[in-house]
């Protein structure tokens, strides 16, 4: 059964070609759509398995980052997008489409509303960080992005910091399982920057809503998608030969999605 993906782009995103490309070598039918497309006719909506929003400066990341792509979803798209959430089916927010989830209410949705409970915000280190970064998956996460194993990705974004807007979402982020992803170091051990890139409480990197079907994720997997993608494929054959770790994360969410959603 073919698994039919949109990649929702807006004036300003900037990795919709890769993150299409990606869910094609996951197995998925990818389609790049522009907002407004989706906005003029929801019903391509129907047969969409997954929807993706990918990284980028979303309408040049105007008032904050994401924020007015949130709105213009929030404001046109609401109960569509509740339709297709309540239905488990798959969103997807990579770094930039991060932001927007968290701004439209939908991430991390603690008790299943639509309130803004977090935020991503300036890295500590008050500068882009563009770099590679090591993450640990937790086991008993709802999300299909979860791995047995840790993976190497790259970041680059300047506003990446999770913040909770009390200890409370955070006490329920925890306990519900919603932290999919930490930052760690080569050892897989949590550790502060640089392998923390920009400071996110509990060191987290990617969250997904109660029910697993909604998620984000700062790194870029879609950036690593063959080992030659890799800053060291120069110095190991093994490296160059393997495929990257981010196509293993594409490839888990189209096979959840064709036996699942």
């Amino acid at each position: 059964m073919n698994v039919k993906a949109i990649v929702l782009r807006a004036p300003g995103t900037n990795c919709d070609q890769e993150t299409a490309f990606a869910l094609e070598q996951g197995g998925a039918d990818a389609e790049i759509l522009h907002i407004w497309k989706l906005i003029e006719n929801p019903r391509l909506l129907r047969k969409t398995k997954i929807l993706v929003i990918p990284g980028g400066f979303s309408y040049g990341d105007d008032i904050a980052a994401g924020k007015l792509m949130a709105n213009e979803l929030k404001l046109k798209m609401k109960d569509q997008l509740e339709m297709f959430i309540k239905s488990g089916r798959l969103i997807l927010g990579i770094c930039n489409g991060f932001q927007v989830l968290t701004s439209m209410g939908l991430l991390p949705a603690t008790e299943g509303g639509a309130a803004e409970e977090a935020a991503l915000v300036l890295n500590d280190s008050s500068r882009f960080e563009d770099r590679w970064v090591h993450l640990a998956f937790n086991e008993k996460s709802p999300s299909p992005l979860k791995d047995d194993d840790p993976v190497n990705l790259p970041v680059a974004h300047g506003e990446g910091k999770l913040v909770t807007m009390s200890p409370d979402v955070l006490n329920r982020l925890i306990k519900q399982n919603q932290v999919v992803a930490q930052y760690v170091d080569e050892e897989g051990e949590l550790a502060g920057y640089p392998h923390n890139p920009n400071g996110s409480v509990k060191n987290i990197a990617a969250l997904c809503n109660p029910s697993g079907n909604v998620m984000g994720l700062m790194p870029h997997p879609e950036r690593y998608l063959t080992g030659y993608q890799h800053p060291q494929w120069t110095r190991s054959k093994d490296r160059r030969k393997a495929e990257g770790d981010g196509l293993r994360l594409f490839q888990r969410l189209v096979y959840y999605a064709r036996k699942h959603a």
